[in-house]
């Protein structure tokens, strides 16, 4: 692992790739939800919410409109009633997997 200094222009950590990073993965759900994601490949929504049991409606939401935005899932919405939407990660967001990887291993390691 490379942590030598960032060349580019730095004001915060979230200038440096590793801030970047942890944008990505940061926060109380994200991870959680991207395991789900990774365990079940495509899932719904309510699915996801019974799954991860403490999370609101409204935290899932916002956070997957977010991670949405980030690039890190894809959300399919089908053309019919009820409506039905699926979430699955994309390939930004499968590219995260050797990271959640490491942190199992080291939780393995260390626990």
């Amino acid at each position: 692992m490379s942590m030598e200094p960032y060349k580019g222009k730095i004001n915060s950590i979230t200038d440096t790739p590793f801030g970047y990073t942890l944008s990505m993965i940061g926060g109380k759900w994200r991870l959680v939800i991207m395991y789900w994601l990774i365990e079940y490949k495509v899932i719904r929504f309510n699915e996801l919410q019974r799954l991860i049991g403490t999370i609101t409606y409204k935290t899932l939401s916002s956070q997957l409109k977010e991670m949405e935005r980030d690039g890190l899932i894809i959300r399919t919405e089908y053309p019919q009633i009820p409506p039905k939407v699926e979430y699955q990660l994309s390939e930004k967001g499968h590219s995260l997997y050797p990271i959640m990887e490491a942190m199992c291993q080291w939780g393995e390691e260390h626990r």
